[in-house]
């Protein structure tokens, strides 16, 4: 799982390079270093806010949150504020003051990862920066094709791979935000059912910051012109900056059926749920259908899609056994 591109000194040598030792484009920081770059920065959560956070089964501690969360959140307003001033120079020479262009933060990982924690958390302690308290998380669940059009073309099995989404919508989206347009109603994903609410949709109004969590938002495959010559256009164009949750595939794994166990006694005794099926499972045999799932579908879409996106990102969030983060790789350029 460890790419060759990952760096092999901690961030103080990463400016001297040995003999055969590979050319990265990331720094890298340790636990201790991370978060020394804190430099201050307040904490603005308390434990009551970190369980309203957390997802199922993740163990992310207010102490994480001070040593990783908040030198991150720390450098994203200093990114954001840096990126509104060329917005704000730019609508000068053009002489139009009127559109609000957002920063767009694309937050990318697989399955299990908790990508949608680490989402959660920023959205948080970014809102409390004064330059950018208005800030909005969208998840590209809402841009999956609806269960009865997955159905019709055979990818009810490929669900979350690339071609099961609305890329074209995802890209309107994105583009709209870009513009500054304002009142963008997108579509809603239910977990419990398992497909599109066709009587619901979240508003996107001109936000400070819109963070963009997916499997696949960094991708860079063209699922709609293909053996075309047309210049092509993806979702991390619109991009300013991108977080990868990374860690090892095994890990990974034993989390997605830890999580599975736990949704048994939970969310899957809803009859409304679309596995609620596998509510009456004995230990075993929900240990062996979560392999299964994961063998058939989400370590495939890991290994061909979403991993290969990794070195994509802006900053790497590299995640031990136990879901705490072990290392940040950040881009030099």
């Amino acid at each position: 799982m460890r790419s060759p591109f990952m760096p092999k000194p901690d961030s103080q040598n990463a400016g001297s390079m040995t003999p055969g030792q590979a050319v990265t484009p990331f720094l890298r920081f340790n636990h201790a270093e991370w978060g020394r770059l804190r430099m201050g920065t307040p904490l603005t959560l308390t434990e009551a806010d970190l369980l309203r956070l957390r997802g199922l089964n993740e163990k992310v501690s207010l102490a994480e949150v001070e040593e990783i969360y908040l030198p991150l959140s720390r450098l994203l307003n200093l990114y954001v504020g840096g990126t509104q001033d060329l917005y704000r120079a730019r609508a000068t020479f053009l002489g139009n003051q009127s559109a609000k262009v957002p920063y767009v933060i694309g937050m990318a990982g697989s399955v299990a990862v908790g990508k949608s924690t680490t989402a959660r958390i920023l959205r948080e302690l970014l809102a409390h920066w004064p330059n950018h308290p208005k800030v909005d998380l969208v998840t590209t669940d809402g841009f999956l094709y609806p269960n009865h059009v997955l159905q019709a073309r055979g990818l009810m099995n490929r669900k979350g791979f690339p071609e099961s989404y609305d890329l074209p919508r995802l890209l309107q989206f994105v583009s709209d935000v870009k513009a500054g347009k304002p009142s963008l109603d997108i579509p809603v994903y239910s977990h419990l059912t398992y497909d599109i609410m066709p009587d619901k949709t979240q508003i996107v109004d001109c936000p400070d910051i819109v963070i963009v969590e997916g499997l696949n938002v960094l991708q860079t495959g063209d699922l709609l012109q293909p053996r075309t010559r047309r210049s092509r256009v993806f979702v991390s164009d619109f991009f300013d900056f991108s977080v990868f949750v990374d860690a090892s595939e095994p890990d990974v794994r034993q989390w997605y059926v830890d999580r599975f166990l736990a949704l048994r006694g939970t969310a899957f005794r809803n009859p409304s749920s679309y596995f609620h099926r596998y509510a009456n499972l004995s230990d075993g045999e929900a240990v062996e259908k979560a392999n299964s799932i994961w063998e058939e579908i989400n370590r495939p879409n890991l290994l061909d899609n979403i991993l290969p996106t990794r070195e994509r990102a802006h900053l790497i969030l590299e995640k031990s056994a136990d879901h705490s983060i072990r290392h940040v790789y950040l881009r030099k350029i």
